[in-house]
């Protein structure tokens, strides 16, 4: 099979197309034939070796954590799905090797959702790892409630988007950081105020409207973003990131409470977005598709840290 894969850490030149044979499954394992994978930051990351003191890895690695494509086959412990059906995948493994950047990958099933009906499958890729991100810091880790204040960072891009527009589905009041010429674009998915960071010290913003403080902060940045982040939330305040985090513990003392999130497989909160996008409810914003050929092209634009919704590989 024609994928993209690594055989050793390094910068976008590493990323070479190959031949590598198509994936065994096993008894709950279905194989999918690929037709889109989405390009997310965690990809370069790993690509760069980040990552490697983390999680285990095998070279040759194919980069990709989700997908959408049609099952082609299915192991014998399979209940959930049928050859023919078309699916999305958040298809994280415990060793990372075998990605969605190929035209087949083998997944559990229970790493897998139907794709909805009236998405295409391009949409439907680049759903998975950036929505379940969203939904597990919203909800599994903040816990967020109707009428709360969340401060989403980086709110036009892949997480971002997604976790405005779950966040005001939940009832709650948004306010994020965006550069100018994306305001309209945060708006338009459910933020109540946008703050160019560019621009403004997004700290001093906030208080200005919110003296005593606000519920929440989903921190996508790091660094001293995060750390100015504490700055702004009440007393007892919550702040989940999906960077690491410094200082927890001196923060957990003052009173906060902070939390991490890797994100998980999970079918059925998948299940869950793919009928909040069927019904119109949770809108993905596809920025651009690049052939399988050109992810060099595609890690190019992802490492700006500055795209406007999602990026996915035609396979």
């Amino acid at each position: 099979m024609k994928c993209i894969a690594i055989d050793s850490f390094g910068g976008r030149d590493k990323l070479q197309l190959k031949e590598l044979p198509v994936p065994e499954i096993g008894p709950d394992e279905i194989l999918i034939r690929v037709k889109a994978a989405g390009v997310n930051p965690v990809d370069w990351k790993i690509r760069e070796g980040l990552l490697e003191g983390r999680l285990p890895h095998q070279f040759p690695i194919i980069l990709g954590w989700d997908a959408a494509g049609v099952v082609k086959r299915i192991g014998k412990k399979v209940s959930r799905f049928k050859t023919g059906d078309a699916v999305m995948t958040y298809a994280r493994k415990p060793v990372i090797q075998g990605g969605t950047y190929a035209e087949y990958v083998a997944v559990p099933e229970n790493n897998a959702a139907l794709k909805p009906q009236n998405l295409s499958l391009e949409k439907a890729a680049v759903l998975p790892l950036a929505g379940l991100t969203a939904y597990q810091a919203l909800f599994d880790a903040l816990q967020l409630k109707s009428g709360e204040t969340i401060l989403v960072h980086a709110g036009a891009g892949g997480v971002g988007s997604y976790a405005i527009q779950l966040a005001k589905n939940a009832g709650a009041i948004i306010l994020t950081t965006a550069r100018q010429n994306n305001h309209d674009y945060v708006k338009s998915l459910g933020a109540d105020l946008a703050i160019d960071y560019t621009q403004q010290d997004f700290c001093e913003t906030v208080r200005k409207e919110y003296p005593k403080g606000i519920d929440c902060v989903f921190d996508t940045i790091g660094g001293t973003t995060q750390e100015k982040s504490f700055g702004i939330l009440k007393k007892g305040g919550r702040l989940v990131s999906i960077l690491e985090i410094s200082n927890q513990e001196k923060f957990e003392t003052e009173g906060f409470r902070v939390s991490y999130v890797f994100v998980a497989p999970n079918a059925e909160q998948l299940e869950h977005l793919g009928k909040m996008a069927e019904k119109g409810s949770l809108k993905i914003f596809l920025a651009a598709t690049y052939p399988l050929e050109e992810a060099t092209r595609a890690h190019k634009q992802i490492e700006t840290g500055h795209t406007r919704g999602k990026l996915a590989l035609l396979c």
